[in-house]
């Protein structure tokens, strides 16, 4: 798998969790200002949905409203790796968490991490 996945895991309400994504196959490195690197989440019987985004070389950033205030993206360059801190869990926030790589060229996912958010 060249974007993997980690982090996820069982948590209370009111809880928080990091997840990272790194980068195994050299697909940052070889990112340009058109490149987001984006979080999605799928809960189950529901549509993905996007959760944040960065952009790999300018950082800008992005979230859905559900999470703004609570989540926050981040990236490290050096190591290949892009973090998703998301605090003040509920349970709403139960998914898979999916890495997406993503240009004008190029749609790379991860393979998911379980995040189970308990009241």
């Amino acid at each position: 798998a060249q974007l993997v996945e980690s982090g996820g895991g069982l948590v209370q309400a009111g809880g928080s969790l990091r997840l990272s994504c790194v980068d195994s196959g050299g697909i940052f490195s070889t990112s340009n200002y058109a490149t987001n690197l984006n979080w999605f989440r799928q809960a189950p019987g529901k549509e993905r949905e996007f959760v944040a985004r960065i952009n790999w070389i300018g950082g800008t950033i992005g979230y859905a409203d559900s999470v703004k205030g609570r989540f926050t993206i981040s990236r490290d360059n050096a190591k290949n790796t892009v973090y998703l801190q998301m605090n003040n869990l509920n349970v709403e926030d139960t998914a898979v968490y999916y890495c997406n790589v993503r240009s004008p060229t190029r749609d790379i996912w991860g393979q998911g991490t379980q995040v189970t958010v308990s009241s």
